[in-house]
């Protein structure tokens, strides 16, 4: 019964054949695809009022060198948030909880900001790792210790997204479980609980959410250090 609960994780196959590619795919084929007229439907409104408040609140305080990042963190942020919403429903994968995919999503992203940095003002992105002022016997240690945290930020970023949608898929399926125990038993408990597991939905429906705003937040703050 253990290992059945992190079976959800697992990614699905058929006759051998992975499944995550359509569980990839299939969020793209369900965006509104825009269209020539001059007025659009509710739903192409929606959309496009979200991708508008997000880039203004995202892309405010970057220089106008960053706003070429605008398409890719758009993008990106519509992206986690179907594949962190469509891993809610019933007998679906989430592939949003494999950190070999969230690092592999992390790791270039972080890397190119770093590039960019280095490429455009070096100076700046060296200063990063030494503060102001440090006196001179400390500054090997905070050389040492500013790199490894700079090393750190793409694993930090998966682990985060990966480690937050994992323990809420964990803890719905183990109330979920212990409402359907509770039953037959104690019937009052068990309607507690369905309670419980209805206000944890919601709970996870917001920190599918947030998490991918988190996620290309963070990603913004590297650019917005390294333009």
């Amino acid at each position: 019964m253990a290992l059945s609960f992190f079976d959800q994780f697992m990614s699905p196959t058929h006759l051998g054949i992975p499944l995550i590619a359509l569980a990839l795919t299939l969020p793209w084929m369900m965006f509104p695809k825009p269209s020539s007229r001059w007025l659009n439907n509710r739903v192409l409104t929606l959309q496009g009022w979200f991708i508008n408040g997000f880039t203004q609140q995202i892309f405010q305080p970057i220089n106008l060198a960053g706003h070429k990042w605008a398409a890719l963190l758009a993008s990106l942020m519509l992206f986690l948030v179907t594949l962190n919403m469509l891993g809610l429903l019933p007998y679906t994968f989430t592939p949003t909880t494999q950190l070999s995919m969230n690092m592999g999503l992390a790791v270039p992203l972080w890397l190119a900001t770093v590039i960019i940095g280095m490429r455009n003002q070096p100076t700046h992105a060296l200063a990063h790792l030494l503060p102001e002022g440090t006196p001179t016997p400390l500054i090997p240690i905070l050389i040492m210790i500013e790199t490894i945290s700079l090393f750190i930020r793409p694993l930090a970023l998966g682990v985060r997204l990966t480690a937050n949608l994992t323990a809420g898929h964990l803890l719905i399926q183990l109330i979920a479980t212990a409402a359907l125990v509770l039953l037959p038993l104690m019937p009052t408990v068990a309607v507690l609980t369905a309670t419980l597991l209805l206000m944890l939905t919601l709970l996870e429906v917001a920190v599918a959410m947030i998490q991918a705003y988190v996620f290309v937040l963070l990603l913004s703050l590297y650019l917005q250090e390294n333009v």
